[in-house]
Parts: C-alpha cells; sequence; structure tokens
C-alpha cells in the first residue's frame, strides 16, 4: 500500500485489505488532524483491491471527522466498493465523490 498526501487528499495505491489497514488508519487520522479545509477526500482509485476490514477502517474515521465537524469524502471508488458499501450499510458513513461525465 502506498499512500500520498496531495493537499486536502489521501491518495492509496495498492492492495487495501487486512494487511495495510493500520498503516492507513494512521495516514487517515494524522491527516485529519492536519487538516483546517473540514473536508480530505479519500482517493481509492489506484487501489486494486479492498476487503471489509479496510472499509470499516474508513467508516470509524468518518465518524471520528464527522465528530470534530468535518466530513471524509471518497473518490474513485468502483463499482465493487461502492456495492460492498451498500451491503454492509457502511455507505451511511461516506459521501461518494460523483465522477465526472466524460464527453
Amino acid at each position: 500500500m502506498q499512500i500520498m498526501a496531495d493537499g486536502p487528499t489521501l491518495v492509496l495505491s495498492g492492495d487495501f485489505d487486512v494487511r495495510s489497514t493500520s498503516q492507513v488508519r494512521n495516514a487517515v487520522y494524522d491527516h485529519l488532524r492536519s487538516n483546517d479545509e473540514g473536508a480530505i477526500t479519500i482517493d481509492l482509485t489506484e487501489v486494486d483491491t479492498v476487503d471489509l476490514t479496510a472499509l470499516k477502517v474508513l467508516a470509524v474515521a468518518s465518524r471520528f471527522a464527522l465528530r470534530d465537524g468535518q466530513r471524509m469524502v471518497l473518490r474513485g471508488s468502483c463499482p465493487a466498493v461502492r456495492r460492498m458499501l451498500h451491503l454492509t450499510h457502511l455507505i451511511r458513513f461516506f459521501e461518494i465523490e460523483r465522477e465526472a461525465i466524460s464527453a
């Protein structure tokens, strides 16, 4: 798992699963603490695989952000991720960024 900060955005790439959750958790909480823009974006565009444990880590972080008056937005979540979010009812913890419609 590689994690890069780009302003208020954390760009994740690689496999986001039980093996990388602690690394992502630490990066997300550090980013939330250092962010003063009111929102952070988690970019999953380059994530190859994601499992339920990883999504739960993001859901808990999203609740933490809301409690502190911030919000967390997911970008680049593929249909499989969105389907998993709906099936597990974790979708209620996230704002999903709409993809731009290309011409």
